[in-house]
This record gives C-alpha cells, sequence and structure tokens, in this order.
C-alpha cells in the first residue's frame, strides 16, 4: 500500500515523541529536549535526546537517530506498515484506502488465518482428549508443564486419515480453504483429498503478530517417513521469511537486549520454559537472508546456537557465509558450539537456565569464526602456501558489501595474518625474521647492508638514533617522518599491524606523504605484504626517487631499527616509539602556533602567557631524549649505553 507524505506527517503530529518514548526509557526534562539511557545500546551516562519539537530524537552513543516510527520499529520489531498501523489505530486515524485487489487479497488472507486458528484450536482439543493421550504422555515424559503446551498451542492430529478434514467441514470451513492452507493433500491424479498430518504432535507456526499460518508436526510412530514435517509454501506462509516462536520472541528479545537462534521447536519451548523468553527457530532449514534481517530487527547481535557435531558446525559455517554479505555497522552475528552430545533442550531440562546463560555470555563473534573457518588446519609454512591463504581470506572478505565494514575486516584480517605468520621466538630471546634468512648473532653486522652501508656498531638504543639527536637548523620531525618511512618500507609487516594509524600521521613533506600514500594503496590491495613486494610496487613510479634519496641520506643511518638488518620485533617497537613521539610533538607544535595566532591577533596578557606556556612545552617535548631499553637483543645489539 502507498501511503503519502501527507499521511505519516499528520500521524507523527499525532504523538509527542517523549510520551511514546517514556513508555519505554525514563526520561528526565532538560530545557527542550528530554534526556535518558539509549534503548538501543547499553550506557551508564545517558547520551539520548529526545526533541518533541523537531519530531526526532538522538544518541549520541551509537548514532541512533530518527522519527515516532523509527523508535516504535526499533523498540518493539516491527516492519514498517506494521508501524503505521498500529500508530494510526492508536491515534484513530483510518488507514488509506486499499484497491479493490488489496481488499480481496486480505480478505481472503483473514478467511485463511481464521481457519487456521480453527485448526489450532482443534489440535489443541485433540491433546487433552482421550485419543491424544499418547502424545500427552510423550510431551510430559520431556518435562513440558501442562502451562507450557497452552502457552505454545501445541497439539495432536490425530492419526486416522480424515479426521481434520472432516472436522473442519462440519465447522463450517470449507475443502479447498484446508487444501490452500496446505492443512488438506489433493493428489495429483484424483481422489479425495487427505489429512497431511496423521499422528504427530502439532506445533502452531505464527506469524510476528501471533496469528497462526502454518505447522509443524513430529512423528509419533517409528514408521514415520519423516520425523518432521512443515506445513508447504501457502499464501500465508513462506518459511525463509518466517521464525518459529516469533511473536511471542519479540518483546522478550527487546527486555534481554537479544535474541538466541536455536534449530528445532523443542528447544525453543524448553528453553521459554526456562525462562529464555528469547529463543526463535528455523523452520528445518538454513537461515535465510530474510530471517537474519528479521533477527536484525529484534537485537544488533543475534546468538546462533549449533549442535557440535559436523552437522552442526557446517550449518555454522553456511550462516557466516549467508551474513557475510549483509553485515553493517552494529550489526553483526554470535556463535555458540553446543557441548558434545548436548543441545538446548537437554542442557537446560539437565543444568537449568544458568548452563544455556553462560554459554551465551561466552557467544563468539562473528569475526572469530570466519577466521577459524578459513585458517583451521591450514598450513603456512611456505610463502606459497602462506599467499594462497591470504588470497582465500581477502576473496572471502571482498562480498561484504558495506565498505566501512569490509575495510575493517580487512585491517583486522592483516593484523591477524601478520601475528600467524610472524616466525616463533628461538631460545635465548632470538628470533628469525619472516625474509631475509635467520635472524639473531652478531656476526650479522659485520657486512654491509642492502643500503651499502657500513657495519652497526654494538650498543646505543633510541637516544643514538638521528631523530632523537635531532639535526641543527632543520625540525626534528623531518628526520621521524623519514625514519617512518624507511622502517615501513624495509619491514611493511609493520603496515600490516598498524595501516589506520599510519593512515592517520600528518606529514610535512609533500613526497614522503606521496609515498606514505603508495605503501597504504599496496596494504589495501590484499596480496602478500614483504620488502620485495614494496619495491616492486614502487619501481616506474615517481615515489622511487624519493625513496633512494633516503636511501642514500647519511643522517640516517643510526636510525639501525629501520633498516633491513633488524629483527621485525625490534623495528616495531623502534616503530612505535617514533610514532608516539612524533604525535606528541606534532600534537604540541600545533597548540604552539595556534596560541601564538591568538597573541598575535590579540596581544592579551592571558593570550600572552598561553604563547609561552605552549612555547616552552613544545621546546621541551623536541629537546627530550627518550631511550626505550631492552628492545634490541634480536638484532644482536647487546649494549644499553
Amino acid at each position: 500500500m502507498a501511503l503519502s507524505p501527507q499521511f505519516l506527517d499528520e500521524l507523527k503530529h499525532r504523538f509527542t515523541l517523549s510520551d511514546v518514548v517514556g513508555r519505554h526509557v525514563k526520561l528526565v526534562r532538560h530545557g527542550r529536549e528530554h534526556q535518558g539511557l539509549c534503548p538501543f545500546h547499553n550506557e551508564k551516562t545517558p547520551s539520548f535526546t529526545v526533541n518533541d519539537q523537531k519530531g526526532f530524537y538522538h544518541c549520541f552513543g551509537c548514532g541512533a537517530h530518527g522519527s515516532v516510527l523509527d523508535f516504535v520499529m526499533g523498540t518493539q520489531g516491527m516492519e514498517f506498515m506494521e508501524a503505521v498501523e498500529m500508530l494510526a489505530g492508536e491515534a484513530g486515524m483510518e488507514m488509506p484506502r486499499q484497491t479493490p485487489q488489496q481488499i480481496e487479497r486480505d480478505k481472503k488472507r483473514g478467511t485463511l488465518s481464521e481457519a487456521m486458528d480453527t485448526v489450532a484450536k482443534w489440535y489443541m482439543a485433540q491433546l487433552k482428549g482421550q485419543i491424544g493421550r499418547g502424545a500427552y504422555d510423550y510431551i510430559k515424559g520431556r518435562g513440558l508443564t501442562d502451562e507450557t503446551l497452552e502457552r505454545f498451542g501445541m497439539g495432536y492430529a490425530p492419526a486416522a486419515r480424515t479426521a481434520l478434514k472432516d472436522a473442519m467441514i462440519a465447522r463450517g470451513i470449507g475443502e479447498d480453504q484446508l487444501i490452500e492452507t496446505g492443512m488438506l493433500i489433493k493428489p495429483e491424479g484424483g481422489g479425495a483429498s487427505y489429512d497431511r498430518f496423521r499422528d504427530r504432535l502439532m506445533f502452531p507456526i505464527t506469524d510476528r503478530q501471533g496469528r497462526v499460518i502454518a505447522f509443524g508436526g513430529r512423528a509419533l510412530s517409528k514408521d514415520a517417513k519423516a520425523k518432521y514435517l512443515n506445513s508447504p509454501e501457502t499464501t500465508l506462509f513462506h518459511k525463509g521469511a518466517t521464525l518459529y516462536n516469533w511473536a511471542n520472541a519479540r518483546a522478550a528479545s527487546y527486555d534481554a537486549g537479544q535474541v538466541m537462534v536455536v534449530e528445532g521447536y523443542m528447544d525453543v519451548i524448553a528453553l521459554a520454559q526456562s525462562g529464555i523468553d528469547y529463543a526463535v527457530a528455523p523452520l528445518g532449514t538454513a537461515l535465510t537472508e530474510e530471517q537474519i534481517s528479521h533477527l536484525w530487527q529484534m537485537a544488533d547481535e543475534p546468538i546462533l546456537s549449533f549442535d557440535g557435531d559436523n552437522a552442526g558446525l557446517r550449518a555454522a559455517s553456511r550462516a557466516v557465509e549467508r551474513s557475510l554479505p549483509m553485515l553493517k555497522p552494529g550489526k553483526s552475528l554470535r556463535f555458540i558450539i553446543m557441548p558434545e552430545g548436548d543441545d538446548p533442550d537437554s542442557l537446560v531440562q539437565r543444568e537449568g537456565k544458568r548452563a544455556i546463560e553462560k554459554l551465551i555470555d561466552k557467544a563468539d563473534p562473528l569475526v572469530n569464526v570466519l577466521w577459524r573457518n578459513l585458517t583451521e588446519g591450514v598450513p603456512v609454512d611456505t610463502p606459497e602456501r602462506r599467499a594462497g591463504l591470504e588470497k582465500k581470506i581477502f576473496g572471502t572478505l571482498s562480498e561484504i558489501e558495506d565498505e566501512n565494514v569490509k575495510k575493517l575486516y580487512q585491517t583486522e584480517f592483516r593484523n591477524r595474518i601478520w601475528e600467524l605468520f610472524r616466525p616463533a621466538k628461538r631460545q635465548g630471546g632470538q628470533g628469525a625474521r619472516r625474509t631475509g634468512g635467520p635472524g639473531g648473532g652478531n656476526q650479522r653486522f659485520q657486512k654491509k647492508n642492502a643500503g651499502g652501508m657500513q657495519p652497526w656498531q654494538q650498543g646505543g638504543g633510541l637516544k643514538h638514533t638521528s631523530f632523537a639527536q635531532g639535526d641543527k637548523g632543520r625540525p626534528v620531525t623531518d628526520r621521524m617522518e623519514k625514519t617512518i618511512i624507511l622502517t615501513l618500507v624495509h619491514h611493511p609487516e609493520i603496515l600490516i599491524k598498524h595501516e589506520e594509524m599510519v593512515a592517520g600521521l600528518e606529514f610535512g613533506t609533500s613526497g614522503l606523504d606521496d609515498l606514505r600514500n603508495a605503501l597504504l594503496e599496496k596494504a589495501a590491495a590484499g596480496e602478500t605484504l614483504d620488502h620485495e613486494a614494496v619495491i616492486a610496487h614502487l619501481e616506474d613510479r615517481p615515489e622511487m626517487a624519493t625513496l633512494e634519496k633516503l636511501l642514500a641520506e647519511r643522517a640516517l643511518r643510526d636510525d639501525w631499527f629501520a633498516w633491513t638488518d633488524a629483527a621485525l620485533s625490534d623495528a616495531l617497537t623502534g616503530f612505535e616509539h617514533i610514532v608516539s613521539r612524533f604525535q606528541h610533538i606534532t600534537a604540541a607544535k600545533a597548540a604552539y602556533e595556534q596560541a601564538e595566532a591568538e597573541f598575535a591577533a590579540d596581544m592579551t596578557e592571558e593570550n600572552r602567557d598561553r604563547f609561552i606556556a605552549a612555547q616552552e612545552a613544545f621546546r621541551a617535548l623536541e629537546e627530550k631524549v627518550a631511550d626505550k631499553e631492552g628492545y634490541r637483543l634480536e638484532s644482536g645489539r647487546f649494549s644499553f649505553n
């Protein structure tokens, strides 16, 4: 149904937003706005504001923003039209007129829905009667109470071929309606219709409003061909768009702030009986995109539970694959793998609610499950195998459609790849470098390095490097920028670990800035990243000339950690230290320059004092020499002078 902007505006104006929000959030008035704890994320300090005059809410913590319609949809898990209908009914507004086709379609759905409700009540009556005694004893033996049976509308389909058919026709429901709802089967070759469900424990399946639209039936006879049988696709029921216990779990998931997905009807029911009301189940198939979207309306990170057998692990992997393209900021999944031999039903029956809650508390985020799926058991002992794994990982991540989420996944996995591929420590604290042969041993420094430099001298930490000593007449940050770039060229694995930090550095030299961007471009490609690959990437590019000047600059020769002879761990420590100093100095310089400009524009005593303080802080930081001891052993630098 098409709704005009005028109708929607009128609907919104019928409500005072703070009144609607106040049903769920305790609000305190502050001037023209109301404030409270955000209902869309956990917080201790209020960052959620409601502005009645402008008709919107906004959270400065998580960014949630919208109108009264958005609030109802977000807090009650409703679709747009559902929220409109609810608010319109509350406001006494008549919904826009439908077309004759829409009227006829809704009338038909209403008639079929009434028929399904009658069927559900009849099944419930059979379970309570003598004919359903065997089914009743079975379900009581599974530990369910009469209250639970009533709550979930459980029933029994008698074994007779036309028991349901005869009972419904006697109540005035037509055979064609029963066929259309999937309750009867009409043989294709002709012949009389008959009941689809016979001698089965019946589970009503409802839509999000709680209206019965289908059934699931569990066979009680050992001779049945299928243990579980669901209704077919009908006008009312679309399996991939529905969740079992959807209606009941919606409100519960809002109160709990989470929703749990289990594999079967009995899992849902047993959990609900224990007090975990926010569980749902797909209907005999793997989760669909539409079901995942419904789950995200109920909670930002639905918890998916799978059995610990091979079938359960495969189902978990399929859920990861299905959801990956759909990931959005703030929307993901978490996973529980049940203990071997258990499902939620058996575990909660044996150990109680707390056993499930402990698993929920430890649920694994999707990023961890994806990483294990991609890397577990994959050998990485050769360059070719490592390259193959990288290709597989970044090929998988390319499926994520949201660019921000994709970029952060790529950064996260680059860091994990870096940790996975980094060499193990050797005895005595010395480590083998990933490239360039084995590490350790002072004899390495008896020959020239790749830049044609003289052997390193033993001793000396960061205070003996050029960036600590400075260069007369030139800002110390100039040398820092050069050393940062040189370290990244010779040890590009560091770029994988600190890509975002490197991208955020503010370089004052355009040539170095261009070289930094070229390195980031190489890292973003998701390919193997080592010194040789970086040089190949820069070949025939203008940035290569800048690099050649750096390699020939004598002032940088003392910055030993920036060169290829340094172990990766030492290079990383030196890099992190110099970047920290660089950031402090550039921040102090910016504060000094701002204070200088303010004093020049308005020479008050207050501005003068601020300028002098900023100037002294900047100069003190420039002159400060820091040394980080004890990290040069892996590069063979044993002295701590």
